[in-house]
């Protein structure tokens, strides 16, 4: 039987570990042919070896997402090996939880350059191998702090909320090619990211909030959803925002 991504390319970014990971695991495992890209290319070159070990096809790619160059030749790298890009994963993110009184300059530029600027970037660079096989599925992984705010983490919050409204432009902007452009907005979710938020029962419980099924996600959790916005399953849906949190937002 088919898996849902059957002969699709897809460009997962920030995919050597924590959610990134199990998307490129789950990708794979549905059939797609699946580019590990990250910063950390020895832990990347792992989970595609893993992926290939299974008997899947995924290759591995060092990429800072805040380069255009980087883009370019990671772009350029993929088609020429499986000749097109049909799926891209915007999901390398990194977390400051800095205040607006504490945070500095430089950290302020650092988070909007890897959450925003790096999905601008991704986007603008497999728009060409997506136009040209008229058709596409862009997935911006965002966060319930794109759409809400908590009181911290100043940063953080901005590049998301950015990340929602790229998504919505672009989704408008590219909908004439038949190219989706959706975004994905995790809760807390157990990854390398919260291990430190997630130490022990009661900071666990201060971070978790008003999530109302009273726990961290598993990365798969979220997996599954850019899984279904990647297939053709979604093929109505774009500028859409796909919250995967638990009941964090509903209260």
């Amino acid at each position: 039987m088919a898996g849902r991504l059957e002969g699709k390319v897809a460009i997962i970014t920030g995919a050597a570990r924590g959610m990134g990971r199990a998307e490129a695991e789950l990708f794979a495992k549905e059939g797609a042919k699946v580019v590990v890209a990250d910063i950390l290319e020895k832990e990347a070159k792992e989970v595609a070896d893993k992926i290939n070990k299974d008997g899947y096809e995924a290759m591995a790619v060092k990429l800072d997402v805040t380069k255009a160059d980087e883009w370019k030749k990671v772009v350029d790298q993929v088609t020429e090996k499986w000749g097109k890009v049909d799926v891209l994963v915007n999901n390398a993110g990194i977390f400051p939880r800095s205040g607006v009184e504490d945070a500095s300059e430089e950290e302020w530029d650092r988070v909007m350059n890897v959450n925003a600027k790096s999905q601008f970037l991704g986007i603008k660079y497999v728009l060409p191998a997506m136009k040209k096989a008229t058709k596409g599925s862009i997935i911006n992984i965002s966060s319930i702090y794109g759409l809400i705010g908590s009181g911290a983490a100043v940063a953080y919050h901005a590049s998301k909320g950015a990340s929602r409204l790229l998504t919505k432009t672009v989704a408008a902007e590219l909908a004439k090619y038949n190219i989706r452009v959706n975004s994905v907005h995790p809760g807390v979710i157990r990854t390398p990211m919260t291990d430190e938020l997630l130490k022990d029962e009661q900071s666990a419980k201060g971070i978790l909030g008003t999530t109302v099924l009273g726990r961290p996600a598993e990365p798969e959790e979220v997996a599954y959803g850019a899984l279904f916005l990647a297939s053709d399953e979604s093929s109505f849906m774009t500028g859409s925002e796909l919250v995967i949190d638990g009941g964090y937002t509903a209260l």
